[in-house]
């Protein structure tokens, strides 16, 4: 199982900025190689999440999610999270919580089955999620 962690950070230009982290790597950072790797064009234009920007309501809801929805995880880098969002369906029971799925809605011939799933464990998402008040 991986571990998941959640920065905030402030974002240039202003706002806060939410990533999401994967074993201590940043999403942005773990969809760029793959992205590279897999010859896409473009790879790796992707930010966190624009908190002030976007209307999530609790982000802890939002982060887990119902298993037939696609949720952004990541946005774009010019902060518009509908710009060029990074989906995932997000999967949470008693015991983990798991991304997979992966998708880019606005290049849906893109293959991102290499991508994932990422399966963490519930108490620890739970508790990392706690972090982020």
């Amino acid at each position: 199982m991986r571990k998941v962690g959640f920065e905030l950070r402030p974002r240039e230009g202003g706002g806060t900025e939410f990533v999401p982290l994967v074993n201590g790597v940043s999403l942005i950072d773990l969809i760029a190689r793959y992205e590279r790797g897999e010859g896409l064009d473009p790879a790796g234009v992707y930010s966190g999440l624009v908190l002030d920007a976007a209307a999530f309501g609790s982000l802890r809801k939002y982060l887990l999610g119902a298993p037939s929805t696609q949720y952004a995880l990541l946005g774009c880098i010019c902060g518009d999270t509908g710009c060029w969002p990074l989906q995932a369906r997000i999967h949470a029971d008693a015991d983990t919580v798991t991304w997979d799925s992966f998708h880019q809605p606005h290049r849906p011939e893109r293959d991102y089955s290499g991508f994932g799933p990422f399966v963490f464990d519930r108490p620890q998402y739970d508790k990392a999620l706690q972090l982020l008040n």
